[in-house]
């Protein structure tokens, strides 16, 4: 969600530049910055930014220049009534010397371009043109740092669908080790019981219901599928992904704690640790 876009437009010997950059952020937020003379477009700007933005926070700064190498505006009318203000002043309080033209230019709106009657029906085609080309280049560069996350995404998907995988095919020997056990721990015990025993039948019934882990396997091939399809969507999608991530973090705890298993348990420990990886690039997605 990093980015950075410039655009420019003149406009009645004006010149507007907007200047766009952001940071991760869960959710969007725009911190809007806007000449006096343009506060009234402020609610079309932001319509314009939120059609093309949904998470991180934004900074946006629009300028407003009068065109010609570094010169300013004068406002003559703002000049004069500041020079009278000032006049008035030095008389109620009986000041000596005479009032200076560095004073007057000193003056609030005098050499403040962005004070000017400005008519925002006008200014706005010129904003709004330079607004887009600072967001097409915004855009362009999320979008390319955006295709370096998928890659390593896809890639951290792939692998713990190798891990789903190789729980799958363990996942049947948990019992067959769980009974193992139970005979050990009886032969140690000092205790005769036949692999028929009634008693030792139950037990491992009991323990096959507990330890099922099928339909955790099931549900996290399924969001890790839709994971992996929505990396490939042209629209937003870092809320979905977050939501699975969610999911994913939930149904892979569960078989850890279902399985009781060391191979087992030693493969979800690796798996969290990649959702974790996940978790952290996700909130850098749109």
């Amino acid at each position: 969600m990093t980015g950075y876009g410039r655009g420019t437009a003149n406009f009645d010997g004006r010149q507007i530049a907007v200047e766009l950059s952001s940071v991760n952020r869960k959710q969007a937020e725009i911190a809007l910055s806007l000449p006096r003379a343009l506060l009234e477009l402020e609610p079309r700007v932001r319509d314009e930014i939120n059609a093309h933005i949904s998470r991180g926070r934004l900074t946006v700064a629009v300028g407003l220049h009068t065109k010609g190498k570094g010169q300013s505006a004068i406002n003559i009318a703002a000049a004069k009534a500041y020079r009278s203000h000032l006049e008035v002043l030095r008389k109620t309080l009986k000041l000596d010397g005479e009032i200076t033209l560095d004073q007057v230019l000193r003056g609030p709106g005098v050499l403040d371009s962005d004070t000017a009657e400005i008519e925002t029906e006008v200014a706005w085609p010129a904003l709004q043109k330079a607004l887009k080309a600072a967001l097409e280049q915004f855009v362009k560069m999320r979008k390319k740092e955006g295709e370096a996350l998928s890659a390593d995404l896809r890639k951290r998907i792939l692998s713990i669908q190798r891990n789903v995988k190789t729980i799958s095919v363990l996942a049947p020997k948990v019992m067959e080790h769980h009974r193992g056990l139970l005979l050990e721990r009886a032969a140690k015990a000092g205790l005769e019981i036949e692999a028929s025993d009634e008693r030792l039948l139950k037990e491992i019934v009991f323990f096959a219901d507990r330890s099922d882990i099928s339909e955790e396997l099931t549900r996290l091939r399924s969001h890790l599928d839709q994971f992996f399809g929505h990396l490939g969507k042209d629209e937003p999608v870092g809320r979905t992904l977050d939501f699975l991530l969610q999911e994913l973090f939930r149904e892979t705890n569960t078989i850890g704690n279902k399985a009781n298993f060391l191979a087992i348990s030693q493969i979800v420990v690796g798996m969290k640790t990649e959702l974790e990886k996940l978790r952290e690039q996700v909130q850098n997605i749109e």
